[in-house]
């Protein structure tokens, strides 16, 4: 849902939790309410970088007591008044009117794929009603972005036992990160959609398809606590003939994760038993990108070359299967040609 939705809040009670001491000179792009003093009484309280996104002391307790849809809820404040909190960074398919496919990448602009986004739209308000309904949950705020958008919500993270909400609902594919704000944490959402989407997780992999259909959420492996790798892109049909541009067939290779990923000792392979085993200093930097290729060539530069003579990669289909230096399997992606 989108940060100017139409519903409305009537509050605007508590000038210093609301931040809303200055008077509204217009809108931004997104709709949000400009001020002539922006600054509130208290300072925004920022949160700690995902995956933990642990709140800071000062946040502020509230209850859920509704949900409006995957990335809006009401609360009570503890002097019994209420509010209505939209979900900073994130944006879940509407509910109560017609997602644009255009917004979710991969996803086709038909019925079919309309119908995908309005399901999962109703399967993140109902994770959303199961999560936080009756919970006590602590708001924090953006130090870039004001404390109410244009139609009087407040914008925050959500944190519900010391997770983030907000970036929970990317990691199991029920939103995007929101494109139109310059949030704090735009980065690492991003990175987080990325994988989502690069593990087929949850609207991914059911409506970013040729043929919208109903699927299971996934929750990515960073959620898991295991190793934040995640493949970014398999590109298994290079361009011209196969056999001539090895190089053009490549597996790209992200990092999650907050440290640096040493690779050393880590294998990759296909359904056909073909093995490339990283070599000592093999690492991906945090947010970082290496790419495997089939051919030839100097390692560096975040490239890495198996040395095979032949296409490795089907066209029609195949796994990239990667174990660690235990050989405990890390990733088992299938993709299709």
């Amino acid at each position: 849902m989108m940060y100017s939705g139409a519903r409305t809040v009537a509050l605007c009670l508590l000038l210093v939790l609301a931040g809303c001491g200055g008077a509204p000179v217009g809108t931004d792009s997104e709709g949000r309410m400009a001020t002539e003093t922006a600054t509130p009484a208290t300072p925004s309280t920022a949160i700690d970088a995902p995956p933990s996104a642990t709140p800071k002391p000062d946040g502020v307790e509230v209850e859920v007591i509704d949900v409006v849809d995957g990335d809006t809820i009401d609360v009570r404040y503890l002097n019994g008044s209420e509010d209505t909190v939209r979900l900073l960074g994130v944006d879940t398919p509407e509910v109560h009117a017609e997602t644009d496919p255009a917004e979710f990448p991969g996803v086709p602009e038909t019925e079919a794929g309309r119908n995908c986004l309005r399901e999962w739209g109703e399967r993140a308000s109902q994770h959303a009603k199961d999560e936080l309904i009756g919970e006590t949950v602590t708001l924090s705020f953006d130090e870039n972005e004001p404390r109410r958008g244009y139609y009087g919500r407040l914008l925050a993270y959500v944190h519900v036992d010391g997770d983030s909400f907000n970036y929970g609902l990317l990691t199991r594919g029920l939103a995007r990160r929101y494109d139109s704000s310059n949030f704090q944490y735009r980065e690492r959402y991003g990175t987080a959609e990325g994988i989502a989407r690069g593990t087929d997780a949850g609207i991914w992999g059911a409506c970013a398809t040729d043929d919208p259909q109903t699927a299971t959420e996934t929750p990515i492996p960073i959620a898991d606590g295991g190793p934040p790798l995640w493949i970014s892109e398999i590109n298994a049909d290079a361009a011209g003939d196969d056999r001539e541009n090895l190089n053009g067939e490549y597996v790209t290779f992200g990092n999650a994760g907050n440290e640096t990923l040493d690779l050393a000792g880590w294998t990759v392979r296909d359904e056909a038993g073909h093995v490339y085993t990283f070599p000592e200093g093999a690492e991906i930097p945090p947010n970082g990108t290496i790419t495997l290729h089939t051919g030839s060539g100097e390692d560096g530069d975040g490239a890495y070359y198996w040395g095979q003579g032949s296409p490795v990669w089907n066209n029609g289909g195949d796994t990239v299967i990667v174990r660690n230096e235990s050989g405990e399997t890390v990733i088992e992606r299938e993709y299709d040609g």
